[in-house]
């Protein structure tokens, strides 16, 4: 996945809406919140089996959409934050392997 290539086609498509007055990290923040809450709906009252055999059912296409929702939003406002999201994701592997070492 090329993060700064996305950051660029995700910028572009707003820019060319006029989306960019909204894309302020408050909202993009709001905004990803509502989609990972829309993930969850799709989830809530599912069995623990169900959930694990979600992608082969009719929802499987629903949930990839709130996915790529969720990501679309996070990697936009790491873009208008100036958030290196692939340094973050590294440093906090680190940080949690520190907090929680192997048992191995």
């Amino acid at each position: 996945m090329n993060i700064k290539n996305i950051q660029k086609q995700l910028s572009d498509f707003a820019d060319e809406r006029d989306w960019g007055q909204f894309h302020n990290p408050k909202n993009l923040a709001m905004a990803l919140s509502v989609e990972a809450s829309e993930l969850v709906e799709i989830f809530q009252w599912l069995t623990p089996e169900q959930a694990e055999e979600i992608m082969n059912s009719s929802e499987s296409e629903h949930v990839k959409e709130e996915m790529a929702d969720i990501m679309i939003y996070l990697i936009r406002m790491a873009d208008k934050l100036d958030v290196d999201l692939e340094k973050a994701i590294a440093d906090k592997i680190i940080k949690n392997g520190e907090k929680h070492p192997s048992k191995s």
